[in-house]
């Protein structure tokens, strides 16, 4: 059976009726987290029962059974004890069979100090004094339901709660750390809202008694969604209604609604195997959204999914270190590194474009029919084609095989000549890579559903059609020639668009007027930026489409635009006019930072406190003058106390005087992020102090990432800050990884934190050598876990090298003439 870091005592075996026996031998078989019992003679077949007597440790490794720290409201430093079991981790609590497909009922005692908070996945039905031990409980639950190990839990500590009960009659509790009831509250009123959305949603039941949501100190991941007993890092379920910002609620509000998903899709119906652990994670990273549209609909939340996920799924997804959705997995260092933007946003966005062609109806049908079939059971892939095959008609497997057992998705280049009244489109769909077109010998081939607007109406589709090979000719009835056409309405397909100049041409006017819809808009930049980047078109016409957002009043447009701009700028510190980048951010991002101010105005909401706090960070950080002088007096006054910084503004507050401050700045940032009694606070302040400047300086930020200040979990954002943060930083965070990677590797080998670790560190270098370097570091200081990460990153180190080469001069000549008096005439 699965064993890793326990030893045992003794075993022994009774078959049903019958003698115990003991065994004589254990075998460890370290490598594979095994161990074999042996037995004097041949157990006889049928049931029996198995006793274990064993002893395991409460590590610091943030997996398995493993304590947390954490420091109580009078400053004392004690300890909880939680669990983190997925994927492979339930074998050093207890020895088990450790698969997601053996599934059992689970009948758990703790005994723990009676002062403290016992918690698991079921309700307590029994807690008496423990005989041996007058301070101590023993506390019983209820048997579960049939379910994976992965998905058991326990949790022993000290921790207030506020409850509610869902209209659905479930008992719902959010533990907060002592003191801190009320910050349970935003995440208690959403889960409430949420279990009923989502019973209504696949018309089952939530099948336990109660579900309790947990802040725990030192949590690797975001969350886990142990099956009545969800497990949340502090700043994904703590919002404290003064000192929190609209980004942390809507985080909350989507972490909540992805775990609660979990709770039918994946722990009522669980993946055969790992290797289909896409589809839990790409569901529930699709339906938190449905989820917090549903709860939040100012949120336009659809919009920002573009940005968060399918962007991101496609950047990764476009490398040659690429891996498909589904992956087959052996060996559990190679579980971890299937948690990637490929199974949860690649999987949320194609599983998205699904949802559109199928329709919202016969969607639903279908995921009522699957999770009804393999209620309490294990599931693949297939079976869930099969489900919405029969409730759509249509060829579902087919079309979704082409996404998720190859990698990569496609590029369609559509050109349109005028035919008297009607346009005839060619559609071309080749596979788009990062580095350029494609020149592979094979013709990778994906059945697309194509959507098609005019300007007539550019929210509803005038044509919609599947495209199964690799050439399509259609015409548009009825089609002037003055009107334009946009493919991928919605930017739901998960492919590129590449335009022939003249269509591209006669687009550019609908950003301007708005008359696209935000999606649309950013769909179309976000295409733009990425052929651009892999050599297809010039970076300078991505730049003049650019300018052509001054009007642009939408968030998530501008989110999107921010970060292509962050990227192309990360690749400019490589050149001597870095300053020129900065003018042209300061020239794009201030008439509309002059248009939304400093402060809120009566009437606005979640969406514009989100866009104030973009844009004024971004000419901060750019060096603009008037907001530097603006923030440097705000942040004075917050120190001092006398007018303390609202929360959505101390980000780009603290950026902007930490990018141009000194090692007073420094200081008393470090004084702030000592003084701070929220997590969410201690991480806002560790993310932003790579922005600082000194080489000095640097140093001293990177040493503070490994001190005890710094919770384990977020060491990674402080390196990765400073790394992002300059040139200079980036140097500075490559070699400190290096000297400190026994430390660093230790703490977290094997999660995917050491993946986003080494992401974070070298993907901003931009030559060859450098990519040379990352390789052979890696090459002696093994990581297996990250080993695809470790490519990608030298894949992606040459690409900008690349790209360097063939744009910067381009660009530079741009951004010269950008500034040059037109001539006379």
């Amino acid at each position: 059976m699965n064993c890793a870091d326990i030893d045992i005592i003794t075993a022994s075996y009774a078959p049903e009726g019958d003698e115990e026996v003991h065994a004589t031998g254990f075998n460890y078989q370290n490598e594979d987290e095994k161990v074999t019992l042996s037995f004097p003679s041949t157990l006889q077949k049928g049931t029996g029962t198995l006793k274990i007597d064993f002893v395991g440790e409460l590590n610091d490794k943030m997996k398995g059974f493993y304590r947390s720290k954490y420091t109580t409201p009078t400053g004392d430093t004690r300890y909880a004890a939680v669990t983190q079991f997925e994927a492979t981790d339930a074998r050093r609590a207890f020895p088990c069979w450790d698969e997601p497909a053996i599934k059992a009922t689970f009948d758990i005692s703790l005994v723990v100090p009676k002062d403290r908070v016992a918690l698991s996945n079921m309700n307590v039905i029994d807690r008496k004094p423990y005989p041996d031990d007058e301070n101590l409980v023993e506390v019983k639950f209820a048997r579960t339901p049939i379910m994976s190990t992965y998905l058991v839990a326990f949790v022993v500590g000290e921790y207030d709660f506020v409850e509610t009960r869902s209209l659905d009659g479930v008992l719902v509790r959010v533990y907060t750390p002592v003191g801190k009831a009320e910050q349970g509250k935003f995440a208690l009123e959403v889960a409430a809202k949420t279990l009923p959305f989502y019973k209504d949603y696949f018309n089952v039941p939530y099948p336990l008694p109660k579900i309790d949501l947990i802040a725990i100190a030192d949590f690797a991941a975001g969350a886990m969604e142990n099956w009545g007993l969800v497990t949340y890092r502090e700043t994904a379920l703590l919002i404290d209604p003064k000192n929190s910002c609209s980004s942390s609620r809507q985080w909350v509000a989507l972490v909540v609604g992805h775990e609660l998903a979990h709770q039918w899709f994946g722990n009522l119906v669980t993946m055969e195997w790992w290797t289909h652990l896409w589809l839990n994670e790409g569901f529930a990273s699709w339906i938190e959204y449905l989820c917090v549209d549903h709860c939040f609909p100012e949120y336009d939340i659809w919009t920002q999914f573009v940005s968060a996920d399918y962007t991101r799924a496609q950047e990764l997804d476009a490398l040659d270190n690429s891996h498909p959705i589904e992956v087959s997995v052996g060996h559990p260092s190679e579980v971890d590194e299937i948690f990637d933007a490929i199974s949860y946003s690649k999987g949320a966005s194609v599983i998205r474009m699904l949802h559109d062609y199928i329709g919202d109806e016969d969607f639903r049908k279908g995921m009522n029919l699957y999770l009804t079939k393999f209620l309490q059971k294990n599931a693949a892939t297939e079976d869930l084609w099969e489900s919405l095959e029969k409730a759509s008609g249509k060829p579902i497997a087919a079309v979704m095989n082409t996404w998720t057992k190859q990698m990569g998705f496609p590029l369609i280049y559509v050109e349109a000549e005028q035919q008297e009244e009607d346009k005839v489109l060619k559609l071309v769909q080749k596979k788009f890579c990062a580095s350029g077109p494609y020149t592979g010998e094979d013709f990778p081939m994906w059945m697309v559903p194509i959507s098609i607007c005019t300007s007539d109406d550019p929210t509803c589709a005038k044509m919609q059609i599947l495209m199964d090979k690799p050439e399509l000719t259609l015409v548009l009835k009825d089609v002037k020639p003055d009107q334009w056409v946009k493919l991928n309405l919605g930017t739901v397909g998960f492919y590129r668009t590449q335009y022939s100049p003249d269509m591209l041409e006669n687009l550019i006017p609908a950003i301007k007027d708005l008359s696209l819809p935000p999606v649309d808009r950013l769909g179309l930049q976000n295409d733009l930026f990425s052929l651009a980047r892999a050599g297809i078109i010039s970076t300078v016409e991505v730049l003049k489409v650019m300018e052509a957002f001054v009007n642009e009043p939408n968030y998530t447009v501008w989110s999107d635009l921010s970060c292509n701009l962050e990227i192309l700028s990360t690749l400019l510190s490589h050149t001597d006019f870095y300053e020129e980048i900065q003018v042209f951010v300061k020239d794009v991002f201030s008439p509309i930072g002059e248009r939304l101010g400093w402060d809120p105005k009566p009437g606005e909401g979640h969406l514009d406190a989100l866009l104030r706090g973009l844009v004024l960070g971004k000419l901060g950080k750019a060096g603009h003058k008037a907001t530097l002088e603006e923030a440097r007096r705000r942040f004075k006054d917050h120190v001092e106390g006398k007018q303390v910084l609202s929360a959505d503004l101390r980000s780009p507050v603290y950026v902007t005087i930490l990018k141009h401050g000194d090692s007073t700045t420094l200081d008393t940032m470090l004084k702030l992020h000592k003084q701070a009694d929220m997590q969410e606070e201690k991480n806002r302040i560790e993310r932003v102090l790579g922005a600082i400047s000194q080489p000095e300086l640097i140093q001293k930020v990177l040493t503070f990432a490994l001190s005890e200040e710094v919770r384990p979990q977020d060491t990674v954002s402080v390196i990765g800050g400073v790394a992002g943060g300059s040139k200079q930083g980036r140097k500075a965070a490559w070699k400190f990884v290096r000297d400190n990677w026994e430390e660093l590797y230790n703490r977290y080998q094997g999660g995917f934190l050491i993946s986003r670790l080494i992401k974070l560190t070298v993907d901003g270098f931009a030559n060859d050598k450098m990519a040379a370097e990352v390789k052979a570091f890696f090459e002696s200081h093994p990581a297996p876990s990250a080993e695809r990460t470790v490519q990608q990153c030298c894949e992606n180190i040459l690409l900008n090298a690349a790209w360097l080469k063939r744009d910067a001069e381009n660009i530079h000549q741009y951004f010269l003439q950008r500034k040059a008096p037109p001539a006379m005439v």
